[in-house]
């Protein structure tokens, strides 16, 4: 029973207090009526039960009762209703009694529990729900201005709104959420953004279209409403529509919101992403969010705030929730993979890029890997580059340290990669992590990582981590010291360094022990002293590894020394640098007297040293003294041009060789003296590096000019008598003699070589110190030495093929140091113990007509005796790798010198018949000992410029072409270093380089202006190969005279050889020049290279109707270097086959420069990529023309230079080239293999009637054809599956795509078919062989489409089963090879028959995988192979009788039948 509790109306509230803020009623006529209608409304309550006057508020015992009672009771009664929400509107109008009914109580109770307020029951009533909404809504405003920190209880604006969560139902959903969002509208921003929040609790899942448009449209008008608003699109369950709605308004909300929104947004949309729509969330994220700048911290002072500056919370919070959202969805990380995949352009890639791959490289540990191949991926192709690094390290310490180790690992990776682009970007990460984390612990991990490198043996990234300490060293010097001790590590490692590496270690320890000495405490002298330490102790030790140590050492301390003008050495003894430096220099030359080679390096170090280097005035002083004593160490004073006293040497006779300065000579060059005199031989092995010292000390010293020492180009050569090497005269020598004559002509080379490479600086415009007519008579000169090299070479040569001696070393390089070599002193390695020792005294006088050459007193080397080491332990021991072929000549080389030291009297065998000296032929003899010459050093090659303009006296270009052939095998040694950089070179390219500390860039920029002349010389040789094969004996004659050699009768020219070669060697320069991955990026250098080999006329298939290119532009210059080529191809075709296959491979080599220059073409070049895209195919023709008229010209005995034989190689390179650049290289196979090779299947018809039309198709080259057909085959068959594969094999594929992947796969089935079935009528074994080699690998390729097979096969399963069909006939013969080469024991097949069967047997079981698991009616059956041979005959031995085996096989065409039964051969059980 309920009581209503009647007020007194002395007690009734004033009217005042009940004034309405708005009309709450139009039925409400004054303040009368309003009390009537709030005694209704109590009394109506106090009917359900609830007592609305009560101290503690509403009292609702059974809210249940309550809202029965009023929904039948309104139900029934419209006018009840009516008064009491007129009654509810007037009692609210007071805010305390507004309170009263919207704040929840207890209810009286004891226990603090708490009940729902009035106004939450009354919405709960359905006929009066929506006019109270509407109340409570228009209520709110009057409550917007309130404080903040008002308490929940006392808040009337969010107790209102708290009404409104959780009801049971909406009635109106449609009404009340238009008339919420117009309050929304309206409300401050804090209670927007709680009412924002709370949509999902107050509307619920409806209406979810209106909402999310409102919602929308206050984004738009104010933006810091995203974080509820992101909290309420969370919360709402949409549909698929508007969740992309949502998203997309996210996404257009990334540029428009503050930053420190921006963790939310991209939690919001990374966590909506679903695999329709992550990939275009992840790009906008991508172009859209600015993370750099938000916190850009370069600006400021780096010296007040380096390593101290506060992380920004913004940023650090974005990473935060990229983190958290990665770890939550795996998608993301793939599409992110994906997305950065499929960038090209360097522009598109931005910070944010490199900090989502290292997100996932943190915690996403099964995909470090392929987040480590794509960084480096980028790296290379130029996408990431180290400016996106900077902006995501320097200055962002605090925002970077979580991920330091990620970060290292990341460098760790790049430096040790193989690609050096990625190892420089390594060093770059390493350096800026080194200046970022100043703490000790984080750099001690990077020197740490550091060291690591450099101790894995891996050459080029020991390199790559010793340049990144000498980075180090050089720009934060005084803070490595302290952290000295970890840098030592470097030094366990020194006796595996490279010299380069040995270099930059010791840069790192000079460039500490300097800033040492600016610095106070222990490490001031303990750095300078342990360095000073190990280096002289490695000078002084008696091994050349650690000799070589330690003289790199030292002269990396004079030089620190020279560059420390502001800094001094921090030496105990208080020296200066330069007393420091020249007591080193002392110590260390005093130490090599004793060894030669050491010496040698010395002087070739101290060498580079004065090139690059100002040294101080004293120590230059000291060099001059000691070059002062080259005078009286080699030269001997002439009297009007001939020798004071002849007298023999070694019971060798002496003359002057090549006495370019006639009567006026004063001087010679002691060689036969000294090579014959056992005290002082040991001079000549050192006398190239002392002249090269002697000569860079006089340009240093006279401001690049040499006119001081030029009386030695000039001067005459004191060497063994001409006849000696006459028949007669070489059967009369005993072995010590021979000896010494090879050895006398093994230096006059060497002295030559040198003279080249001193005097070219003079004319090859690096100085301008000299006049013209000083000039002209250098060139005349050098051009007269060169020919003495090309003299003396072939003399050499042809003396050591007769006696084959092991040459001293002149030129000590990293790769050939061996220790053994000075295992005792004075080692020469060319005189022998018994011999008796002659000795030379010195004659020279003091005075000298032409040249400043000091003088000095003799200084004797000490003697010693040494073991005659064998040429081949010194290339075993130098770890050079020689094939077996110059290995068995070498032994049988020195086998002969054996047999001639055993018996003294022995002679070689040499003809009565004088034997010609081929100037034009390869020094075979001396190619396995280059690497022991002088190398010539790139300026040399500018006489190439100078050699039509000083030969006045003979017009024969053939007279020059020894001259130039010298040069050009030079350029292709060190055309091929450059080209094979950073791989493993044979001894030839290698040894004969000579300038490794040159880099690719460099050497094109001193070579530059040799183009013309290499085409020039091509043109010259051409022409003379036109005009025959007869020689110019006279004019070489007479312009080897005019230099000065002797006259030897059987020394000749083969003027067709020397033609060829210079033929070849320029075509292939120009062939790797356009390769080099330098040259591609330098245009100017490129363009220069293509202008100097231009044709007259362009091609018409380029030009019409294509592109206009103009004058210059590199395209052009492309199209006319190739039809340059092409015309030289048609001259070669009718002089010699291998001449025109060398201009083919030029051509390709041009084409293949200009895809490589299309292809790092950048987007924004859109004109220059449409150009080089018409030019290609032009061009790619012309490259197939050409092959395909090598392969049908028809050959004579005069061009192709003994036949077939030995040609197999190039048939094969030029047959691939005509099927690669064919426009569709599957159907010329197919054409080849079907239709050609038939008509030459049998041994028997492969002879000279060649009826398909190919010439160079016959019995001598079948077997190269016949492997480059499988080859080309399987490469088609593979790209066939690939395609099938990136196409995901799905049934959704396009028929047209999936028929055309059947007929591509069709085709190589008909070829591989053809080809294998040719074996039963070829019998050669070779072809057994490769049939059932490449049979197999096909099988093996085949068996990755059949994914693809078992899709499509109920659509075409004709066609899969027809492609089946057909190669079992191929595998029915490769049983049968397989089952004969068992049987005849045929070694080259059995080992290729394991691997074949398997892939039998796998192609065995997915056909049946095939047939059994699709619906159609095929049946599958398979039974045992019958044995026969090739020819088709049953082995009467395994004749079967059961009736069930018999049926199996007896017709190849009949394996599937008619009704699709489907019968495949069982390779594993096969009967033999």
């Amino acid at each position: 029973m309920v009581f209503l509790h009647q007020q007194n109306p002395s007690r009734k509230r004033p009217s005042a207090s009940f004034v309405p803020l708005l009309l709450p009623s139009k039925t409400l006529k004054s303040s009368e009526d309003g009390v009537d209608a709030v005694e209704k409304m109590v009394s109506i309550l106090a009917e359900g039960g609830c007592t609305l006057v009560n101290p503690s508020g509403p009292l609702c015992p059974d809210h249940h009762k309550l809202r029965r009672h009023l929904s039948s009771h309104f139900a029934s009664s419209s006018d009840d209703r009516t008064h009491f929400l007129s009654g509810f509107s007037f009692y609210i109008q007071s805010p305390q009694n507004l309170l009263r009914v919207i704040a929840s109580s207890n209810g009286g109770s004891p226990v603090s529990i708490r009940n729902d307020s009035l106004v939450r029951h009354l919405l709960l009533v359905p006929s009066i729900q929506l006019d109270v909404q509407n109340m409570l809504l228009e209520k709110l405003p009057e409550y917007f201005d309130v404080p903040a920190s008002l308490p929940l209880e006392e808040d009337v604006a969010r107790l209102i709104i708290n009404q409104f969560r959780w009801l049971d139902f909406i009635e109106d959903p449609n009404v009340f959420t238009d008339k919420l969002m117009q309050v929304i509208s309206i409300c401050p921003l804090d209670l927007k953004k709680e009412i924002i929040g709370s949509l999902p609790e107050i509307i619920g899942d409806q209406n979810n279209k209106t909402v999310v448009d409102s919602l929308e449209q206050m984004l738009q008008e104010d933006s810091a409403v995203i974080v509820p608003v992101l909290d309420s699109f969370s919360n709402l369950n949409l549909d698929v529509q508007l969740q992309e709605q949502v998203i997309t308004i996210g996404l257009s909300c990334i540029r428009a919101i503050d930053a420190e929104h921006m963790p939310y947004l991209l939690r919001f949309l990374l966590l909506s992403a679903t695999q329709t729509n992550v990939r275009r969330i992840i790009s906008r994220i991508r172009e859209q969010l600015k993370f750099v700048g938000m916190s850009n911290s370069r600006g400021i002072e780096r010296g007040k705030l380096k390593g101290k500056l506060v992380v920004d919370n913004k940023e650090a919070s974005i990473l935060d929730a990229l983190r958290s959202s990665l770890q939550f969805k795996n998608i993301l990380c793939q599409e992110i993979l994906k997305e950065l995949n499929c960038l090209e352009n360097p522009r598109d890639h931005k910070v944010i890029d490199i900090w989502l791959l290292m997100l996932i490289h943190t915690d996403c540990n099964s995909m470090r890997k392929s987040i480590e191949k794509i960084f480096k991926k980028k790296i290379i192709e130029g996408c990431i580059e180290e400016v996106l690094l900077d902006q995501c390290i320097c200055g962002k310490k605090e925002l970077v340290q979580e991920y330091f180790p990620f970060f290292l690992s990341l460098s760790e990776y790049l430096l040790a990669c193989k690609e050096q682009k990625a190892r420089e970007f390594g060093i770059h990460m390493y350096s800026r992590l080194f200046e970022e984390f100043v703490d000790t612990y984080s750099r001690q991990e990077v020197l740490g990582a550091v060291i690591t490198h450099v101790g894995s043996g891996v050459s080029s990234e020991v390199s790559s981590a010793l340049q990144l300490m000498v980075l180090l060293a050089s720009k934060h010097a005084e803070e490595l010291i302290p952290l000295s001790s970890h840098i030592n590590g470097l030094l366990e490692y020194l006796e595996g360094f490279t010299m380069e590496n040995l270099h930059m270690v010791y840069e790192v320890f000079c460039n500490m022990a300097l800033s040492a000495s600016s610095i106070t405490g222990s490490f001031r002298l303990s750095i300078a002293n342990e360095l000073l330490m190990i280096v002289r102790k490695q000078v002084n030790h008696p091994d050349l590894k650690y000799k070589r140590m330690g003289l790199i050492g030292v002269l990396k301390i004079v030089s620190c020394l020279a560059d420390g003008v502001n800094k001094s050495w921090s030496s105990p003894f208080q020296k200066s640098n330069s007393e420091e430096a020249l007591e080193l220099l002392k110590i260390s030359l005093e130490s090599c007297k004793q060894f030669v080679l050491p010496l040698i390096f010395f002087y070739d170090e101290l060498t580079t040293l004065l090139e690059c280097r100002v040294l101080q005035p004293a120590i230059m002083e000291w060099i001059g003294k000691h070059v002062g004593e080259f005078e009286s160490l080699f030269l001997s004073d002439l009297e009007a041009g001939q020798l004071l006293n002849k007298i023999t040497y070694g019971g060798l006779e002496g003359e002057l060789w090549m006495n370019l300065d006639g009567e006026i000579s004063p001087i010679c060059l002691n060689i036969l003296p000294l090579a014959s005199s056992s005290s002082q031989s040991d001079s000549l092995q050192f006398l190239p590096a002392y002249f090269s010292l002697l000569s860079t000390f006089e340009r240093v010293t006279n401001q690049g000019s040499l006119g001081g020492i030029d009386a030695l180009l000039g001067c005459a050569l004191h060497l063994p008598s001409p006849k000696y090497f006459t028949t007669t005269g070489w059967k009369s020598l005993s072995g010590k003699q021979k000896q010494i004559i090879c050895l006398s002509l093994y230096y006059a080379v060497n002295w030559i070589r040198e003279l080249l490479n001193a005097f070219c600086t003079q004319v090859a415009g690096k100085f301008n110190c000299t006049s013209q007519a000083t000039k002209e008579d250098i060139i005349s000169k050098l051009l007269k030495r060169l020919t003495n090299l090309v003299f003396l070479e072939s003399l050499l040569n042809h003396s050591i093929r007769m006696y084959p001696v092991s040459l001293p070393q002149l030129h000590l390089h990293i790769e050939h140091s061996v220790s053994s070599l000075l295992s005792q002193p004075n080692h020469t390695g060319h005189l022998e113990e018994s011999e008796p020792r002659m000795t030379y005294v010195n004659t020279s006088s003091n005075k000298r007509k032409h040249g400043k050459i000091l003088k000095t007193s003799v200084q004797a080397d000490a003697e010693g005796k040494n073991r005659q080491p064998t040429l081949f332990d010194v290339l075993r021991k130098a770890g050079k790798l020689v094939n077996q072929e110059v290995q068995n000549e070498v032994i049988s080389r020195l086998s002969s010198i054996e047999k001639i030291s055993e018996s003294g009297d022995e002679r070689s065998s040499i003809s009565n018949d004088p034997e010609p000296i081929e100037v034009s032929a390869v020094s075979q003899a001396l190619e396995a000992q280059r690497f022991r010459f002088r190398p010539l050093l790139v300026h040399c090659f500018y006489i190439l410029t100078f050699l039509k303009n000083h030969n006045s006296s003979c017009l024969d270009p053939a007279a020059e072409l020894p001259m130039c052939l010298y040069l050009l095998h030079d350029l292709h040694y060190k055309l091929d270093y450059f080209t094979y950089l950073g791989k493993q070179l044979s001894s030839r390219s290698i040894n004969s380089v000579g300038f490794t500390r040159m880099t690719v860039n460099e050497f094109l920029s001193n070579i530059r202006s040799l183009f013309p002349s290499l085409k020039s010389l091509l043109n010259s040789a051409l022409g003379i190969l036109k005009e025959g094969d007869e020689t110019c004996q006279e004019h070489w004659k007479f312009q080897s005279v005019a230099a000065g050699n002797p006259d030897i009768s059987n020394h000749v020219i083969s003027k067709p050889s020397v033609s060829t070669m210079v033929f070849k060697e320029v075509l292939n320069g120009f062939s790797k020049m356009l390769n080099l991955h330098d040259i591609q990026r330098n245009e100017s250098v490129l363009s220069d290279l293509l202008e100097a080999f231009q044709s007259i006329k362009t091609p018409d298939d380029v030009t019409s109707d294509g592109p206009s290119f103009s004058c210059g532009a590199i395209e052009s210059l492309y199209i006319g270097a190739c039809s340059f080529v092409e015309s030289v191809i048609d001259t070669a075709c009718s002089l010699s086959f291998t001449l025109a296959s060398a201009s083919l491979f030029t051509l390709e080599s041009a084409v293949i420069s200009v895809q490589k220059v299309f292809n790092k073409l950048e987007a924004n070049s859109k004109s220059m990529q449409s150009k080089f895209s018409q030019i290609l195919p032009a061009l790619r023709r012309r490259v197939e023309t050409s092959a395909r008229k090598l392969l049908k010209h028809n050959w004579n005995d005069e061009n192709l230079e003994n036949g077939w034989k030995n040609k197999g190689e190039i048939v094969q390179k030029i047959l691939r080239i005509y099927l690669e650049y064919s426009e569709s290289t599957s159907e010329l196979v197919v054409e080849l293999a079907c239709s050609i090779f038939p008509q030459v299947s049998s041994q028997e018809n492969l002879g000279e009637d060649d009826l398909h039309g190919f010439t160079t198709l016959c019995s001598a080259t079948f077997l190269p054809w016949y492997r480059v057909l499988f080859e080309v085959n399987l490469t088609i068959l593979n790209k066939l599956v690939k395609e099938v594969h990136s196409e995901k094999s799905l049934p959704g594929v396009q028929p047209e795509n999936v028929e055309t992947h059947l007929i591509g796969m069709q085709k190589t089935v008909n070829v591989t078919v053809a080809l294998v079935n040719m074996s039963r009528t070829c019998n050669r074994v070779t072809v057994h062989a490769l049939a059932v080699k490449y049979g197999g690998k096909f099988i093996d390729s085949f068996l990755k489409a059949f994914d693809f097979l078992e899709v499509h096969f109920q659509a075409h399963n004709e066609a899969i089963i027809l492609l089946v069909k057909e190669l079992q006939k191929a595998t029915r013969t490769i049983q049968t090879l397989c089952s004969e080469a068992k049987g005849s024991k045929q070694m080259a097949i059995t080992c290729k028959i394991p691997a074949t069967k398997r892939s039998l047997e796998r192609f065995l079981f997915r056909v049946k995988a095939l047939l059994h698991a699709t619906s159609s009616h095929c049946t599958f059956w398979m039974g045992n192979l019958k044995h026969k041979d090739l020819a088709g005959q049953v082995v009467s031995s395994q004749v079967y009788i059961d009736d069930q085996n018999d049926i199996v096989d007896e017709d190849p065409e009949a394996a599937i039948s008619e009704d699709e039964t489907a019968a495949v051969a069982s390779s594993h059980r096969e009967t033999e």
